[in-house]
């Protein structure tokens, strides 16, 4: 199938939706036809993004302290893993986020708070910070706070919030072997509820948690139906405490399968590679932007990224341009 990827790509860009027999092939591309996969997803995302790369820095607001009992992460409720706990932050140490985040040209700001779901002195928290951010940097600011109310949705859109995250995280399929105390369908109704809002939805996976490669092809076009304007894929980095410590599905080879497959499936959208990158992709991350057009730098919730440094470094050797454009800080 070696001349195939790049006909497969034009007929992406024609408007044309690839087959399920297709997105199979995709995942199971032989290693000796990678690059060539690769440069299909590359003409894909240069069509639309051309060659910049978005940048996303996380503030982890409110750590622990979950009651969810999600099997991937060390916040939840069943975990054993030592965490950081803390309520959510003040007002002034989220300014203070996204002010490091303007000096690192860092286009989204990303305000994440462990939990079900905020309460009403939360997002009072949330609602006050994001005023004086926008006005004072301009920022583009995603919120991820958990399932939300519309009435809450309605107030973060009011405040500026431009973007919720609210990962679906796997297939519906497999949802209930990662966690029973809330729905697939509980994640959808709230990417639909910001949507309603007037927000961008944000809504990703996370790869590597014993789900089929058919699960991985049902998430992408089920983003795609959500019409997702930023695709987070995490690959999982499992944590000593949690359910799925231990797992070990990965190589950077199907890593890089994976983000060829969601760009095929999402040409127009932002996909970001996110949690895990770093120990997954190791020496090949450079080679996974040429099908994502995004990347978190720092660190993420309760995992080390690698050295901002070093991020800027990669960028710069691809020749990739940082998307930057904000005015001057107002001080």
């Amino acid at each position: 199938m070696m001349s195939d990827w790049l006909a497969l790509a034009d007929r992406v860009l024609a408007g044309e939706e690839i087959t399920n027999e297709e997105a199979e092939a995709i995942l199971d591309c032989p290693d000796d036809e990678l690059l060539l996969l690769m440069q299909g997803a590359y003409n894909i995302r240069r069509a639309y993004f051309g060659n910049k790369v978005k940048l996303n820095m996380i503030i982890n607001a409110k750590s622990g302290l979950c009651p969810e009992n999600c099997g991937y992460c060390s916040q939840s409720s069943i975990s054993t893993a030592s965490v950081k706990t803390y309520k959510m932050v003040d007002k002034d140490t989220l300014i203070r986020g996204a002010e490091e985040a303007y000096r690192l040209q860092v286009g989204t700001y990303c305000i994440v708070a462990s939990g079900r779901g905020p309460s009403e002195k939360e997002i009072d928290t949330v609602v006050s910070a994001v005023k004086e951010i926008k006005e004072r940097f301009g920022l583009k600011v995603c919120a991820c706070l958990g399932i939300l109310k519309p009435e809450q949705a309605a107030r973060l859109k009011e405040a500026g919030v431009d973007r919720y995250n609210h990962n679906i995280n796997t297939s519906k399929e497999h949802h209930p072997t990662i966690t029973t105390s809330h729905t697939y369908d509980d994640r959808v109704r709230t990417v639909e509820t910001v949507k309603q809002a007037g927000i961008s939805p944000c809504s990703g996976v996370i790869i590597g948690m014993k789900e089929t490669k058919q699960d991985v092809i049902n998430m992408a076009r089920s983003l795609k139906v959500l019409d997702a304007d930023s695709i987070p894929v995490n690959f999982l980095h499992a944590i000593d405490g949690t359910p799925l410590a231990g797992t070990n599905e990965l190589d950077p080879r199907y890593c890089l399968k994976v983000l060829a497959l969601f760009r095929y499936i999402n040409p127009t959208k932002e996909i970001r590679i996110s949690g895990g990158r770093e120990v997954n992709l190791r020496s090949l991350q450079p080679l996974g932007l040429y099908a994502a057009n995004s990347i978190f730098v720092g660190d993420y919730l309760t995992t080390a990224g690698q050295e901002k440094s070093e991020d800027y470094r990669m960028l710069e050797d691809l020749g990739f341009e940082i998307d930057f454009a904000h005015p001057q800080p107002v001080c």
